[in-house]
């Protein structure tokens, strides 16, 4: 059924785009209303916490019921969350709580409904007969779309909306990701293993980390998961932002950070239409170098234009390497602790950029930016030494569905 595949993106693009499109919006929304820079950082300080403990704890619920179900749920707690601010505006008037409020309880969606969305992926492959290179791969591709496409929008959006009235239409794309998840046939989000009925919530999330504890596989991908996700965060929000100030170009972080998406759209696009093809080591190793190579020319800090292109390389990397990450966590994560351990890794990688950023704040504060950028950029030399030896990630070859280690 093509349908199947079809509506599956739809919804995945539509909220990736709303999520891009706040990204760029609500901080500056925070900061037209408080007239505080302070209450834009409080209010995603705020929402961190939150979401990490979403992300945990969700998985136990999304391996009970229809995993459809808990899609659509999510994207609808996530735009009631966004729609509520602008109501608010118009009866009470927004302050710094409502803010708050508002983004723990969108929290609460956000990441939970990434979980969701991912843990349908299996089921999409059968269903929709696409091959999961392929589905991966267009999914990967359209997230770089979104993330171009995302602040171009607000920019337009902020300039012909008023105030709050931006945040209508991010609560309008998650409403839609909910619509095209409602376009799938029940069954899709059917869950083949039952959980045991006696086991209780906290038991069940300690046999998914259990699980995941006790596969080399999964420790090993996960962690190059964080580090790639680490330093990336960190130099895009703080790192590239302080050099470009420095250099007296600040115009041109709006294109190195367009390089990597639109590298990310390459690679994506590229795996998707060849990715069956080929050794999966092979694509492994150019995903796993050319990220280093990336990591490299953005560290080094040598110059503009060389940035720009270690951006690119960086995002045609991304693309291919988290393309084939992601077909590997769909043949290799157990269906029963499925829910459980993508809840682990993206509460995991949502602490991740924070962390990061913290990091090279520190950094360039007390040691220039060019320390930090080598610093940051170093440590993708542990992820490197982790994907050439670990015996784990040496045969990558199709395994049955319960062998993760």
């Amino acid at each position: 059924m093509t349908l199947v595949p079809l509506a599956y993106l739809a919804s995945t693009f539509l909220s990736l785009l709303g999520n891009s499109i706040a990204a760029v919006a609500l901080p500056l929304i925070v900061l037209q209303v408080t007239g505080s820079a302070l209450g834009a950082g409080a209010v995603a300080a705020a929402t961190a916490i939150p979401a990490i403990l979403a992300g945990l704890f969700a998985g136990v619920i999304i391996d009970r019921i229809n995993r459809r179900t808990a899609s659509i749920a999510s994207d609808v707690i996530s735009a009631l969350a966004v729609a509520a601010l602008p109501v608010l505006d118009l009866v009470w008037g927004l302050n710094l709580g409502w803010f708050v409020i508002m983004g723990i309880i969108g929290a609460l969606g956000d990441v939970p409904g990434m979980t969701a969305r991912e843990t349908l992926l299996p089921a999409i492959v059968r269903h929709g007969r696409w091959s999961a290179e392929r589905l991966i791969g267009v999914r990967e591709a359209l997230g770089a779309i979104a993330i171009l496409l995302g602040p171009a929008l607000a920019g337009v959006l902020l300039v012909t909306l008023d105030g709050t009235g931006v945040l209508w239409v991010t609560a309008a794309t998650s409403l839609c990701a909910a619509l095209m998840t409602m376009l799938l046939p029940r069954r899709v989000g059917d869950i083949s293993v039952e959980a045991p009925s006696g086991a209780s919530g906290w038991a069940q999330l300690r046999e998914g980390w259990r699980v995941l504890a006790g596969s080399p596989f999964l420790i090993a991908t996960t962690s190059l998961s964080l580090l790639s996700v680490l330093v990336l965060a960190s130099m895009q929000a703080l790192i590239l932002p302080v050099y470009f100030t420095l250099e007296g170009k600040p115009g041109l972080l709006g294109l190195v950070l367009s390089a990597l998406a639109a590298g990310m759209l390459v690679g994506g696009a590229l795996y998707a239409v060849a990715g069956a093809r080929g050794s999966r080591r092979g694509w492994f190793l150019a995903g796993l170098l050319g990220s280093t190579a990336g990591f490299a020319l953005i560290g080094a800090l040598p110059s503009v234009w060389i940035v720009l292109v270690g951006a690119g390389v960086m995002g045609l990397a991304a693309g291919l390497f988290n393309s084939l990450i992601g077909v590997l966590m769909i043949e290799r994560i157990p269906e029963a602790v499925r829910g459980r351990i993508l809840g682990t890794q993206n509460a995991v990688l949502t602490a991740a950029p924070p962390v990061g950023i913290v990091l090279a704040a520190g950094l360039t504060e007390y040691a220039g930016v060019a320390v930090a950028a080598a610093v940051l950029a170093s440590l993708w030399l542990v992820a490197l030494m982790v994907g050439l030896t670990a015996r784990s990630l040496r045969s990558l070859d199709p395994v049955a569905e319960t062998d993760v280690g």
